[in-house]
Order: structure tokens, then sequence, then C-alpha cells
């Protein structure tokens, strides 16, 4: 498994054992080893750079310190585990086929109609084109962003990660789309949705941001 020497196996919140307890929590009794793994391999493709074990494994690590917040920690776990299942920086549907590819498991686990469509739209707002209201929705939200409040080196590395997603793109069309999506963040009253992430990473993150814009060219 690729990224899996960020930490000990035994420590991984991305292993067989933590995607079953997600899958118990629903009501379902012998999650599948061959999705997990079909899922694990997703994530380790290797054009993949920064969507990859790695940032799952982070995910998962903020969802353990906010599991009390969630109505459903099962159904955001396991929307996480999808939010990225399918990821072709050349496409603009990821989202869609990966939300797609969830609900279609979740049905077939017979965990129930609503919450295979809550696990769906739990995905979907992964696009960040609008900051969601339902509680469940912007802790993951908040979670998928997290990385923009990581400490410098991280969240340079994360930069030099997305770039090599993107290595296709000409540097004058990365640094375009980049800056679009950086004043994008940059231009709401709070990046972040809830108090527990605001308060951690808000101001951090600005100031990545900005700082990035500078590195681009366009501050």
């Amino acid at each position: 498994m690729k990224d899996a020497s960020l930490r000990s196996k035994s420590q991984l919140r991305t292993d067989f054992q933590s995607w079953c307890r997600l899958w118990n929590e629903l009501g379902c009794d012998s999650p599948s080893k061959n999705l997990y793994h079909q899922l694990c391999n997703a994530y380790s493709d290797s054009a993949r750079h920064y969507h990859t074990l790695m940032h799952l494994e982070e995910c998962m690590t903020y969802l353990s310190d906010v599991r009390l917040l969630c109505r459903s920690p099962a159904e955001v776990g396991v929307a996480l585990w999808f939010h990225d299942a399918v990821y072709d920086p050349r496409q603009t549907n990821n989202e869609e086929q990966s939300a797609q590819w969830a609900e279609q498991v979740a049905q077939e686990y017979e965990i129930g109609k609503l919450v295979s469509q809550r696990i769906r739209d739990l995905i979907l707002t992964t696009k960040h084109q609008v900051q969601p209201t339902d509680n469940d929705a912007q802790i993951l939200c908040d979670i998928d962003l997290a990385i923009l409040g990581a400490p410098e080196e991280r969240f340079a590395e994360y930069e030099r990660q997305v770039r090599e997603e993107y290595f296709w793109v000409s540097d004058v069309q990365f640094s375009t789309g980049r800056q679009h999506i950086l004043e994008t963040l940059l231009s709401r009253s709070s990046i972040y949705c809830t108090e527990h992430f605001g308060s951690l990473f808000e101001e951090k993150a600005r100031t990545n941001l900005k700082h990035s814009l500078v590195r681009l060219g366009t501050a």
C-alpha cells in the first residue's frame, strides 16, 4: 500500500479493520475485502501524488478527532473513503463518479436507500463549489480542506504534489487555474464551515494561500 510508511501498520486508520468498523456501524456485517483492495489500489495509482492513501489517512485521522461532532461518523467515514476513489485531473466529474460508486456499493450492502443517498450527497459536497449547511457535510468538507492549514513544510509538499498531478498542464495554465481556486477560497468569509476546524486552521490557511499566490506571481 502506497504511503503506508507514514505510520506503523497497526496505527493506520485506513487498514481493513478500520474499514470494516465503518460498515459495521452502518449495519453491514461482512464488508468486501476485494472492494477494500480496489479502493487502496485506486488511491495508490502511480499518477497520483497528493490524492493518495496518505491524504486519506490524514482525513481519517481528522475524523477520529471529531467523531462526537458528527451525526453519523460512519457515513462521513465511508464518504471520505470514496471521495477521491475516482480521480483523473483531466476530467471534471470525478466526484460524481466517486459518489455513484459509493452509492452503488452502499445499496449492494443493503444499508438503506436514505443512507446510500446521504453518502452520495456527502461526496458531492467535496466539489467545494458552495459551503454546505448540513452538519456532517460541513465536517467532511473541512476535513478535506484541512491541508490548507497545514504547517509550512507540509503545505509546500502538498502544493508540489498537486502540481505533479497536473504535469501535463503548462505553467501558465496551471498558475491561472490555481489562482482562481485560491482566490475563491480566500474570498469566503471563512474557509472552514465549523468552529472546530476554523479555530485550528483558518488563520494558517489564509496565510498559506496568500503566500501561494505570491509564489504564483499573482499577488
